[in-house]
């Protein structure tokens, strides 16, 4: 028996058709399928709801898009619990499967890599840990991106950069993105930031609207350790995957760092990523 977590979209309901029917599926094989309380609740599948722990699961099938696989990723917790994503949004850089190939998926998946032809795809993430008075105050970790940007419109920020203990610049910017090479085709790329191979390991730096003449993207080896530290009196917000998580203040520091933990997630066949690129972008052959 394989205990198989389930992540829905809240507010599609073919995600929420989709959840049911992979629901049914799995239990007339044999394993159990469950959701948070608060994913059941949304998508009224009221009947799986527990109060297990994500992590504890065998398997995690999220039903969304992009931005569900990253609420995925973070209800895992560094857990590496492999994640498999069926696309019920528009063409996404991480989703996997169509909700009509859910039943063959799940069929290669319960075959094993070698007889259902799928492989496991490691993500590098950030640890982004906010250092008051010398003081670590807590860590977040990153699939996507960190971002230090100011919270009033209008203004720009002073953002200084530190990199393995020796000062590089200060920005006066919108804001600083700090990104994985999975990232790289979210927010660093609307500012114009480089497309970076998920294969890579990578940490990105991209100003957003600096007001300098320095307004390039760094690319930095993971052992390059990066520190962000607010200047001035404008508050600063921390964002996490496109979530608020907590106001910085003048001296506050972010520290920048490779995670230990990985995303893992299920690939079947060949699909690659220079495709993915090319389908979002509608790129021509020639």
């Amino acid at each position: 028996m394989t205990s198989v977590l389930l992540v829905a979209h809240h507010e599609r309901r073919d995600a929420a058709v989709a959840a049911r029917a992979a629901a049914d599926w799995l239990a007339a094989h044999g394993h159990t399928a469950w959701m948070t309380h608060e994913d059941a609740a949304a998508v009224r599948l009221d009947e799986l709801g527990t109060d297990r722990e994500p992590g504890t699961a065998d398997l995690a099938l999220c039903i969304g898009g992009d931005g569900t696989m990253l609420r995925t990723v973070h209800l895992l917790q560094g857990a590496g619990v492999p994640v498999i994503g069926v696309n019920v949004g528009l063409l996404g850089y991480l989703t996997e499967v169509e909700p009509p190939t859910l039943p063959f998926a799940l069929e290669r998946w319960f075959a094993g890599p070698e007889a259902g032809h799928w492989v496991l795809d490691e993500r590098m993430m950030l640890d982004l840990t906010v250092v008051r008075d010398g003081v670590a105050v807590q860590t977040w970790t990153a699939l996507n991106e960190g971002v230090v940007e100011k919270q009033e419109s209008g203004h720009t920020v002073r953002l200084h950069v530190e990199i393995d203990g020796a000062p590089f610049t200060s920005y006066a910017a919108d804001g600083l993105i700090l990104s994985t090479p999975t990232g790289s085709t979210a927010y660093s790329l609307s500012a114009r930031g480089p497309v970076l191979s998920p294969r890579s390991r990578a940490v990105l730096l991209t100003p957003v609207s600096p007001h300098m003449l320095f307004d390039r993207s760094l690319v930095l080896d993971p052992s390059e350790l990066v520190e962000v530290e607010v200047l001035g009196h404008r508050a600063v917000t921390l964002s996490v995957d496109g979530q608020p998580v907590t106001s910085l203040a003048e001296g506050d520091r972010v520290k920048v760092a490779p995670s230990p933990y990985v995303a893992r997630f299920v690939r079947f066949g060949e699909r690659r990523f220079h495709q993915i690129l090319k389908a979002k972008f509608g790129l021509a052959d020639r």
